[in-house]
């Protein structure tokens, strides 16, 4: 399979609104001007203000502490966490078991922070860009990770064109947080630096930043 780039386009596509449906719209991650939903038990999707989803979700805006989100003529206001069914009532928050983890930015407005992959330490920086942990091959190497062993594409970065292999970590350390069987890329050559906390590891997690924290609690 051949795939070209790392970075997701975006998360939700602008389109026309669904048939009127029941729909249960959950927060899981605010960030400004922009939210992470779970509609209807699926995957979550970051979207921008504006914006509306496949099922005619449209979030009218967010911040650091809600979302205010419109669907079939009806306008709430909701928190991470939380949650509301368009024609029954709120949905239950959370299932996750509480592990959380805040992190603070730095000077550049970058989120760096000590982790562990399959139990080697490794310095992250949080990419909600990226659709997977990244991981440049020496790390992989240094880890003891046998990424040849992957599926095997290419992607486009800054120094040109690389190898990437998709495999799956076995376990993922950030804080409090252990996630178990993790999607990453990893990447031949010099192209990436630094490990990327991507959206396989932050899907998993409800994000809410406040001033320069960003904290993550587990979800599942």
């Amino acid at each position: 399979m051949r795939w070209n780039h790392l970075k997701s386009i975006s998360a939700v596509f602008l389109c026309a609104a669904a048939p009127a449906l029941a729909a249960d719209i959950s927060v899981v991650g605010l960030f400004g001007g922009k939210a992470v939903l779970v509609i209807n038990g699926g995957k979550p999707r970051t979207v921008s203000a504006g914006e509306s989803t496949p099922e005619g979700v449209r979030l009218v805006s967010a911040d650091s502490k809600a979302a205010v989100i419109e669907h079939q003529g009806r306008r709430m206001t909701l928190a991470p966490g939380g949650g509301m069914r368009i024609g029954g009532g709120p949905t239950g928050g959370s299932s996750g078991g509480g592990e959380t983890v805040t992190l603070t930015a730095d000077s550049q407005g970058h989120y760096l922070a000590l982790g562990q992959i399959n139990g080697g330490s490794v310095q992250f920086l949080v990419d909600t860009g990226a659709t997977a942990i990244a991981i440049p091959s020496s790390l992989a190497r240094r880890l003891g990770i046998n990424y040849l062993g992957g599926q095997r594409g290419y992607t486009q970065t800054a120094n040109g064109r690389a190898a990437a292999y998709r495999i799956t970590l076995d376990t993922v350390k950030l804080g409090d947080i252990t996630l178990h069987a993790v999607e990453a890329v990893v990447l031949e050559g010099d192209g990436l630096k630094v490990a990327l906390l991507g959206m396989s590891f932050l899907n998993r997690t409800e994000m809410k930043r406040d001033g320069q924290a960003l904290t993550l609690t587990k979800r599942f």
